[in-house]
């Protein structure tokens, strides 16, 4: 197996359990957080309070490096500690007396505590933390004001807030953002990756046309600063142009065989957003700007298990072509093509597998064992549009009632009756019958056991495998 087929069966593997754990609402589509939130971190502890050093030569012990602190203010917890209590921290910074600290506490009643020291500003934020509605977009309002503060701990927090945040809340924050600051936070050229896919974000839904020729140059650009974040300029891009907007992505990234694997893949994933919660292309117009990447051998695995979840059935012909004319530099593409054939409802996709069964059966042999069958996703409300029909001893995720007629599929490529649907990403693990839901932690078991065998396979190639430790024999005397 070589790196490649390795690294693609992980990609495989991760695309469909992101895809089963999609049935809930992503958070900003292209946003990392940076690490958990103070709100976060206040949920799972037992206590949390505002405490200061206590100003006495024995409040320190060196050694340990514990601080003694006396309890100000009780944010959580008030049944297991008091205002006035003294407590130790373990902190190793410069303590001034009366310096104000976030005491996070864990297992009673001995506390153990963990320290982040606060400026004032710091002090009335997290206060204020803490009296916040169980609301998400009143708490966005909030962290909004502190995205560009100059007070770091601060403008983190709100990133990373902003990060963990469902994308409708985003969208509905809209109206309330300051669409001037917003761009020339975007053309900073000191902005951070992270920040400028979280902004270009937010003008995805703040922004309008005016705002594409910016894009458009900065799309076009060979400066690193313009382009970076390109996932999340694309598909701001796309947001803002909608389906006329694609063929500029097309020329720049899709079609283009010289465009960089970075750049390529970047464009997909902004498709592939675009796909499940973008709500503005049609997934009919989507897949064809996909077709384009099945021409660029090296790279067609990539888009293969899209074009399968979204139902684009019109590439059966194709599939085969990739899969018979795969060589060693390519051959990762094969199990996609299959998994593809498998999930495909038409009656070409069985002959297809029978035909390509004979060019490589350990190929098709791996994605029948490894692989549950793709499921197209569902529909906006929330309803599977699918449906498994069984057929000789395998089952077809069938989108709609007419989804094997031509004459029923939009653009050649998705099942008219969903093509005009705003797509949210549904369960690409599905059980192998229909009628019954997969077992999550059943399927978590099994992608686990398969991502072992695959990471033990390849080990013992990279390390020699069994000859490393084959004893060696003698020859004839």
């Amino acid at each position: 197996m070589s790196f490649r087929i390795f690294t693609t069966s992980l990609l495989v593997f991760a695309v469909g359990v992101s895809s089963f754990v999609g049935t809930k609402t992503l958070a900003c589509p292209f946003c990392n957080a940076v690490s958990q939130t103070l709100r976060q971190e206040m949920a799972v502890m037992d206590a949390v309070v505002i405490a200061t050093a206590v100003d006495r030569e024995s409040a320190r012990n060196e050694e340990t490096g514990e601080v003694l602190m006396k309890i100000e203010k009780v944010l959580k917890g008030d049944t297991l500690v008091k205002v006035g209590q003294e407590v130790n921290a373990i902190y190793y910074g410069d303590v001034k007396a009366g310096r104000s600290f976030m005491l996070s506490g864990v297992d009673p009643p001995k506390m153990q505590w963990s320290c982040l020291p606060l400026s004032e500003r710091a002090e009335d934020y997290v206060v204020k933390l803490t009296q916040l509605p169980d609301d998400d977009l009143t708490r966005l309002r909030f962290y909004y004001r502190f995205l560009q503060d100059e007070e770091t701990m601060l403008s983190r927090d709100a990133y990373d807030e902003f990060a963990t945040t469902p994308y409708p809340v985003i969208k509905a924050l809209a109206p309330e953002i300051d669409h001037a600051a917003l761009v020339s936070w975007i053309n900073d050229p000191e902005a951070t990756v992270e920040r400028r896919r979280l902004y270009l974000t937010l003008l995805g839904v703040c922004g309008d046309e005016k705002d594409l020729p910016m894009l458009e140059a900065q799309l076009r650009s060979t400066q690193k600063s313009s382009r970076s974040g390109l996932d999340a300029l694309v598909a701001c891009y796309l947001t803002l142009s909608g389906e006329k907007g694609l063929p500029v992505i097309d020329e720049l990234f899709l079609k283009n065989s010289k465009a960089p694997y970075a750049d390529t893949y970047a464009a997909i994933m902004a498709i592939r957003f675009h796909g499940t919660e973008g709500e503005v292309i049609d997934r009919s117009a989507l897949v064809e700007s996909l077709h384009h990447v099945l021409d660029r051998k090296d790279l067609a695995d990539l888009v293969i298990p899209d074009l399968a979840r979204w139902s684009d059935w019109s590439q059966v012909d194709k599939m085969k072509q990739l899969f018979i004319e795969a060589d060693a530099d390519n051959n990762w593409v094969r199990v996609p093509v299959v998994n593809y054939l498998r999930a495909c409802p038409l009656p070409e996709a069985d002959a297809a597998l029978k035909e390509l069964e004979k060019v490589d059966p350990e190929s098709v042999k791996r994605a029948n064992t490894f692989f549950a069958i793709p499921v197209p996703a569902k529909d906006t409300t929330g309803s599977s549009s699918s449906v498994i029909r069984k057929s000789k001893d395998r089952d077809y995720a069938v989108l709609g009632p007419n989804a094997g007629d031509s004459s029923s599929r939009d653009r050649g490529s998705l099942a008219g009756a969903t093509a005009a649907n705003s797509p949210v990403l549904a369960a690409s693990f599905a059980a192998r019958t229909g009628a019954v839901p997969a077992n999550p932690w059943r399927l978590a078991y099994v992608v686990s056991l398969a991502l072992s065998t695959i990471m033990i396979g390849q080990f013992l190639l990279l390390s020699g495998g069994p000859a490393a430790v084959m004893i060696p024999v003698e020859g004839p005397k």
